[in-house]
């Protein structure tokens, strides 16, 4: 027999669920209406002619190009090297799991303009390895690697976050099983624990895409502000509001479009799981 989970209005009688209903829709209404007005104005405030122009203007261009190969390299990166802390943190192997777990989670709560500061004191002329690496010939603070960098310190949480449920998700029995059948951990983890979190880890590389297509904070202070080659579509937007405020809600746009699909992505896989 189904039982209805407390949270359920179902287990309440039909005309306290119908008023419980109406009262919270009517209560929700607000921050509904607060969500969606600056949405609406700034969709009302591009026309479709106007945004066709502006994708014409080469700032636009170049904006957009190297926001969408810097973030999609970003997300490589954090799957290639975040999946395994993911599977560290969710098999509970590391030492100091909660220190781990902690530092894992700062780039969510720390400020962006604090992020993009310690990573020019790491990375920069004169941080903690930028000597090295400039005696190497390589530049890295403003510069495309500079932006890269910043994206997925900013965003790698959200991918380590999501893979790491996912993992914890797969039936440890399955896996005892795997091993017991003389799977290597390879095979245990190509063959099992990714078609069981598959969905939690692409979605996870959504968030983290996402995430790192709007990051606007670490960037401009680690890469900096030049057009074509460190300005990416939050810099560009910054730099519109001066400039050409067309071009800012050009590209406030497509951003708002992105992160919208992205989400809406996230929830169809979600949903289908």
């Amino acid at each position: 027999m189904n039982q209805s989970s407390p949270s359920s209005l179902e287990s309440y009688p039909l005309p306290v669920r119908r008023r419980l209903r109406s009262l919270l829709t009517l209560l929700s209404l607000p921050f509904l209406a607060f969500l969606v007005l600056p949405l609406v104005a700034l969709i009302l405030r591009t026309s479709p002619q106007e945004l066709l122009a502006n994708l014409q203007k080469p700032q636009v261009i170049q904006a957009i190009l190297l926001s969408l190969t810097t973030s999609l390299t970003s997300t490589l990166v954090i799957v290639v090297i975040g999946t395994p802390l993911a599977l560290a943190l969710a098999r509970h192997v590391l030492p100091f799991e909660r220190l781990v777990d902690t530092l894992v989670d700062l780039p969510l709560v720390l400020p962006p303009a604090v992020a993009g500061v310690a990573l020019l004191m790491a990375f920069g002329r004169r941080g903690i390895l930028g000597e090295s690496i400039t005696g190497l010939g390589i530049e890295i603070a403003f510069t495309p690697m500079a932006v890269i960098l910043a994206q997925i310190f900013i965003a790698a949480p959200f991918y380590i976050k999501s893979a790491r449920l996912g993992f914890e998700a797969v039936d440890h029995e399955l896996v005892q099983a795997a091993d017991l059948d003389g799977a290597s951990g390879w095979q245990v983890f190509r063959f099992v624990v990714t078609p069981l979190s598959w969905a939690a880890v692409l979605s996870g590389a959504v968030m983290a895409w996402a995430r790192a297509l709007g990051e606007f904070g670490a960037t401009i202070i680690f890469a900096g502000n030049f057009p074509g080659r460190t300005q990416t579509m939050p810099l560009a937007i910054y730099l519109g509001f001066e400039l050409d405020l067309d071009i800012a809600l050009t590209l406030s746009v497509i951003l708002m479009g992105f992160s919208f699909l992205a989400l809406f992505a996230v929830r169809g896989l979600l949903d289908r799981k």
